[in-house]
């Protein structure tokens, strides 16, 4: 089961963080700012894997980004890579070429992305086709219900003249 999702920029400054398991405030702070001191230290030829508080942090940077899950030691690390991988794979698809300003300004869609592969830190969904599929679909539903609330706008300032 994975615990928590990290998106970590190279300055240390959180992106993205999902919980799949009960922390307090306090505790979440203090596992960011430990996990994230870890693995940005680390060097580049080091293994992707740290053994943390009982656990295993499985990360792996892109660009300018660390993506951190983590999970009990007896997952198989190599499968939550996976997951990772498959998590930029669907943001890069999706973004077109996935950037931290990306993430920033559509962390919204970043999360319902996520919500789509992972549901309670288990992995959903491996299809890449039915992740962009649903999202598009969200995509088309929001626009639609912005022209619809536009229009009624309109129509309710005209009644009002």
């Amino acid at each position: 089961m994975i615990h928590f999702v990290l998106l970590v920029s190279r300055q240390g400054k959180v992106r993205l963080a999902k919980w799949y398991s009960p922390y307090t405030l306090n505790e979440r702070s203090k596992v960011i700012r430990e996990l994230s001191g870890i693995i940005l230290n680390r060097g580049p030829k080091l293994c992707n894997f740290v053994e943390w508080r009982g656990f295993r942090a499985v990360y792996r940077r892109y660009a300018g980004l660390y993506f951190c899950m983590c999970v009990d030691e007896k997952d198989n690390e190599l499968e939550v890579l996976d997951i990772i991988h498959h998590y930029v794979e669907i943001l890069d698809r999706y973004f077109g070429s996935v950037c931290e300003l990306d993430l920033i300004f559509n962390f919204h869609k970043a999360y319902y992305i996520l919500d789509e592969i992972l549901i309670a830190g288990e992995l959903q969904e491996s299809s890449k086709r039915s992740v962009i599929r649903l999202v598009c679909t969200h995509d088309s539903l929001v626009e639609t219900a912005k022209e619809q609330a536009s229009s009624l706008s309109s129509v309710i300032a005209q009644v009002t003249k």
